[in-house]
């Protein structure tokens, strides 16, 4: 130990993550902090400077962080037109995604109508900035996220035009996401500016289409799916949300939006069926108070449990 520089103690506790010069009475290190979160970088900074400064004849601590961009796949979850849940299971599919060990971020790109905030229980929480750089905010389900909805004033409108809202969805894809190594995109409905700046400069590694089971809804899914076909984002599946109704009452099943109808849509189509999602009040008020019911055990966090088993198989076999 006594025989150690200071280069070669440094980085010893540094754990192989800095390099360094000494010239005189100062020290300047570089740390490489590739996959850390903010707080483990700030702790890390710190633990160097203080370390450095504590040794003897250095009077100054010069400490500069870098990191390799990780490359994180992105899935966006889209529709093809609203109103037929794609935030709800956007949300669920990252928190389960999460809850299965992967390293998961919620970007809500429905930049005219964020509704993450809510969905996730963080409708109050601003994201700080650092270096003009926007940090996600946690989430009590293990899911660091990013919306629009985080920057504005309840109810406000976003009246921007298209460049505008492209322009805000490259802030939230290029946030400080630390660990996260895949990101859920909440994609806006339809087939506009947002969705062809995301297919062109960030393009997804799959998409997953939600529809209801009803004819009018798959129209629209099958142009979304189309969208991604013609740029060549591959399409992970389909998801039936709104699929059977089950009376509290009775237990008698109806089905308002029809049966099936996204499943034949898939067989036709040549894509993946990933699963059905109840119509149920449980996850209407789970979503109201922002507890997602993928996080918890409820019967109605099976459903969103087997669509991202499918998901996570696709990204091991695929990415």
């Amino acid at each position: 130990m006594g025989d150690e520089t200071i280069e070669q103690r440094l980085a010893a506790m540094a754990g192989g993550r800095a390099t360094m010069r000494v010239e005189g009475g100062r020290v300047s290190v570089i740390l490489d902090v590739t996959g850390l979160d903010i707080a483990a970088r700030d702790a890390l900074e710190a633990e160097v400077r203080a370390a450095a400064l504590a040794e003897p004849g250095v009077t100054e601590a010069r400490v500069a962080m870098t990191s390799e961009r990780v490359g994180r796949r992105l899935i966006a979850v889209a529709s093809g037109k609203g109103g037929v849940g794609k935030s709800t299971v956007a949300a669920n599919l990252a928190v389960a995604l999460a809850k299965g060990g992967r390293k998961t971020g919620l970007v809500d790109a429905d930049i005219y109508g964020p509704s993450q905030p809510t969905l996730m229980g963080v409708g109050g929480a601003k994201p700080e900035a650092r270096d003009k750089t926007m940090i996600p905010v946690p989430t009590p389900y293990g899911v660091p996220i990013l919306s629009m909805g985080q920057l504005v004033a309840p109810g406000q409108a976003i009246a921007w035009r298209g460049p505008m809202a492209a322009s805000a969805l490259g802030q939230l894809i290029e946030g400080d996401w630390g660990a996260a190594d895949t990101l859920v995109v909440d994609m806006p409905p339809g087939t506009g500016d947002v969705q062809l700046t995301m297919i062109q400069k960030y393009k997804p590694a799959g998409a997953v289409i939600v529809s209801t089971p009803q004819d009018l809804a798959l129209i629209d899914a099958r142009r979304a799916i189309d969208l991604f076909g013609k740029a060549g984002v591959p399409v992970v599946g389909l998801v039936e949300n709104m699929a059977g109704y089950a009376c509290p009452h009775c237990g008698e099943v109806s089905d308002p939006f029809g049966q099936g109808g996204a499943e034949t849509a898939a067989a036709e189509l040549g894509v993946p069926f990933l699963g059905r999602v109840p119509l149920a009040m449980a996850i209407r008020a789970a979503s109201d108070a922002g507890a997602p019911p993928a996080a918890g055990n409820a019967p109605e966090a099976a459903a969103f449990g087997e669509i991202a088993g499918k998901v996570e198989a696709w990204l091991k076999e695929s990415c």
